[in-house]
């Protein structure tokens, strides 16, 4: 795989977890919160997603598992 392209796909995955994290967090404080409903609900269908597949050989739904279970620890809310 092209070096730039590889680079490029790490970034847009490194920006959807960025964007997953302060939504989620909102999402557990405020469920009720609209934008990190919408928000939330995106991220997920893009790390399930074909693109992300793509984009990476990693387990998308498994990451995406990982992350929710690392903060839930990291702020006791299991």
């Amino acid at each position: 795989m092209d070096e730039n392209y590889q680079k490029l796909a790490n970034a847009i995955i490194l920006q959807a977890v960025k964007d997953f994290k302060p939504a989620y967090r909102r999402l557990k404080n405020h469920p009720n919160d609209r934008l990190a409903q919408d928000t939330v609900r995106e991220i997920t269908k893009f790390f399930c997603s074909q693109y992300f597949e793509a984009l990476s050989d990693l387990d998308g739904p498994a990451l995406l598992n990982r992350i929710m279970r690392e903060m839930d620890e990291k702020h006791g809310k299991n």
